[in-house]
């Protein structure tokens, strides 16, 4: 059975690509515009520079283009995250709210291994350049 799921991979890794983009800049878009949600009112240089990651790391993750750099760089950006806001608060990511923040840098390193998957300008942009 498993070797008959493998042809889907591309697609899955797609979609885990494409649904972790769009929470991601979801968090950006909550800080930036204050959607779907209100954010912070004001936001520390750390807070501005996290929006811009979310912001266009998010995008650049939907769109699966710069896939494996980008990726790498929000990899960091969780990782970053997490021990800076939610370690200090406990050692237990689910006392200290810091699930989604893992999730997140594992995500975006898997990303960084797999590559964008299909349906992204990174795989258009590879098929172009194979067909030449």
């Amino acid at each position: 059975m498993a070797m008959s799921l493998d042809r889907y991979e591309p697609h899955a890794v797609a979609l885990l690509r494409i649904v972790a983009g769009l929470l991601y800049l979801e968090h950006g878009t909550q800080k930036a515009f204050g959607f779907p949600i209100p954010g912070p009112e004001t936001l520390s240089g750390l807070a501005l520079a996290s929006t811009a990651l979310e912001l266009v790391g998010g995008v650049l993750i939907i769109l699966g283009f710069f896939t494996r750099p980008v990726a790498f760089v929000l990899s960091g950006h969780m990782a970053f995250a997490y021990f800076l806001a939610h370690f200090p608060q406990s050692f237990f990511p689910v006392a200290n709210g810091g699930d989604a923040a893992i999730l997140f840098c594992f995500v975006f390193l898997l990303l960084v291994t797999t590559g964008a998957g299909s349906f992204s300008i990174d795989g258009t942009r590879a098929a172009s350049t194979t067909t030449r």
